[in-house]
């Protein structure tokens, strides 16, 4: 049951990916973000005379704005020098009066297409090197389960907690607009490791109850012992990194929260192939071996 569910998870993720896409933020297509927030003036700026601003001021007529929690606005753009940025700032304070700038980053199409590139293939790095260090780690257990089974079985789960998590934002980024960016990738990064480290904890005890009972009892039974000692171990350790992680998501600065979003979806999927997918998938082998 527990691998049907994921089976469904990834096929309605690989779907919304190939179908939706990613929406790719100014980190990965190049582009420029300005946060700029009114503090004092005798004109207000709000949506309506800000866009009027812009749209006779930018020379990218195709800019994208939106208001920000505390009353700023992001402004989305294409890429422009220093030199335009501070004309422009210059020419908004002419107009509004006294601006606070929260934020400016200007990147080009060459550079994002860089960051994308080597965003890729430090995903497949660290899928590949995580894979063959459990591999390693596990190669004295060759009975009943050979040690590059595990680190096959490691890999899928990655893979697993990689596709759910993207297809989730492919989904959003299609209803609501939300782009990934370089932090996208780093919660990828940061939810692999969390997830193997789960998934690490019930291999090796999989291992020790192996060497200690793998003589006198079945291995499907061994395996499911092993879960039910790290199960609660498991658990425990996610809902305490999720409480906090869910008190950031509402409480914490507007610009992480999908940062954070990703990290909860992916620790709670990291867990759950932990202890749903990774073991179960262990016990099929040994059965497919035995054929």
């Amino acid at each position: 049951m527990f691998l049907g569910i994921s089976a469904l998870l990834v096929l309605a993720s690989v779907i919304a990916l190939s179908t939706l896409g990613l929406k790719i933020g100014i980190d990965f297509k190049g582009g420029a973000m300005w946060q700029v927030k009114q503090v004092s003036g005798d004109v207000a700026m709000n949506e309506g005379t800000l866009k009027d601003f812009l749209g006779t001021t930018l020379e990218d007529k195709n800019f994208v704005m939106f208001p920000a929690d505390d009353g700023s606005y992001l402004i989305r753009m294409s890429a422009i020098s220093e030199a335009t940025h501070q004309q422009y700032l210059q020419d908004l304070r002419a107009t509004f009066g006294t601006i606070e700038e929260g934020q400016f980053q200007s990147i080009g199409a060459t550079i994002g297409d860089e960051l994308r590139a080597k965003s890729l293939w430090a995903i497949v790095y660290v899928v590949l090197g995580i894979s063959l260090y459990v591999t390693y780690a596990f190669r004295k257990v060759s009975y009943p389960v050979k040690s590059w089974k595990y680190g096959v079985i490691t890999l899928i789960t990655l893979l697993h907690d990689v596709i759910v998590p993207a297809g989730f934002f492919a989904v959003l980024g299609w209803k609501f607009g939300v782009e990934i960016d370089t932090n996208f990738i780093v919660a990828l990064l940061v939810v692999m490791g969390f997830s193997v480290h789960d998934t690490i904890v019930v291999f090796d005890r999989i291992r020790e109850n192996v060497l200690n009972h793998g003589g006198n009892t079945k291995f499907e039974d061994i395996v499911n012992k092993s879960v039910n000692q790290t199960f609660a171990r498991s658990i425990n350790t996610s809902l305490t990194v999720l409480i906090v992680l869910i008190a950031m998501y509402f409480f914490g600065p507007a610009t992480l929260q999908y940062f954070i979003l990703t990290l909860i979806i992916g620790i709670a999927m990291g867990t759950y192939s932990s202890i749903f997918v990774a073991s179960p998938l262990l016990t099929i082998s040994r059965k497919l071996s035995r054929v």
